[in-house]
């Protein structure tokens, strides 16, 4: 990196460049000459690889790699307009099949940082599908309501007393009152009843209405 333009930078001079790490790090001068070596010889096929590979991106791309990328691209776009039209129609089914449809708030955003979350959230397509909710709950004049997340899986939906749960738990069984349900369904019933209690309140975030602010974009009407 300190070389000037006319100094010549190659393997050899890496070489050389060792004997001077080796005085300045005790390290270095733990090792010996062989394996300080075999340290710069694998930096030397690094650099070399690196440079190497930035020629070949510096070169024009070829015609059948242009249709290549041009193929992919149009496979890319068709799975995620079939993805999209699958959420949009779930969606609907949903809002013409109910009169109230209640669910999480849930900061997707955020979610999608989780690196162990996030495919199968995108996968999902969770903001997609709530987007739908509110737009065709809004057209078809059905109530919709994001509701906090907060202790939705583990509160008991029978006696309403904080059952913790860990994520791979699946049974709800509540030691205050008995009640055993399955974990997605006792959520469900705890979305339903924050939902319901919030109809005609500032907390329902019917489309057109109350903007949700947290997930995605709202779609254009």
């Amino acid at each position: 990196m300190d070389a000037k333009p006319e100094d010549k930078i190659d393997k050899y001079s890496l070489n050389k460049y060792c004997a001077v790490l080796a005085k300045e790090f005790k390290f270095a001068d733990d090792l010996n000459s062989t394996a300080r070596q075999a340290s710069a010889e694998r930096a030397w096929s690094a650099i070399s690889r690196f440079y190497d590979n930035c020629k070949k991106k510096g070169q024009p791309q070829s015609n059948n790699y242009k249709k290549a990328r041009k193929r992919d691209a149009l496979k890319h776009l068709r799975v995620s307009r079939q993805r999209k039209g699958f959420v949009q129609r779930e969606a609907l089914h949903v809002i013409k099949s109910n009169d109230f449809i209640a669910y999480e708030d849930l900061n997707v955003k955020g979610l999608v940082k989780n690196s162990k979350l996030a495919k199968s959230i995108n996968d999902a397509a969770w903001s997609t599908f709530r987007q739908g909710l509110e737009y065709f709950g809004f057209k078809y004049g059905k109530a919709t309501a994001a509701v906090p997340p907060h202790n939705t899986s583990q509160n008991c939906s029978n006696c309403g007393e904080k059952i913790f749960k860990s994520l791979w738990t699946r049974t709800h069984v509540c030691p205050h009152c008995g009640y055993v349900e399955d974990r997605d369904i006792n959520a469900a019933i705890n979305i339903l009843k924050k939902g319901l209690s919030t109809v005609g309140h500032t907390g329902t975030h019917a489309w057109g209405e109350i903007p949700s602010g947290l997930v995605g974009y709202v779609l254009p009407s």
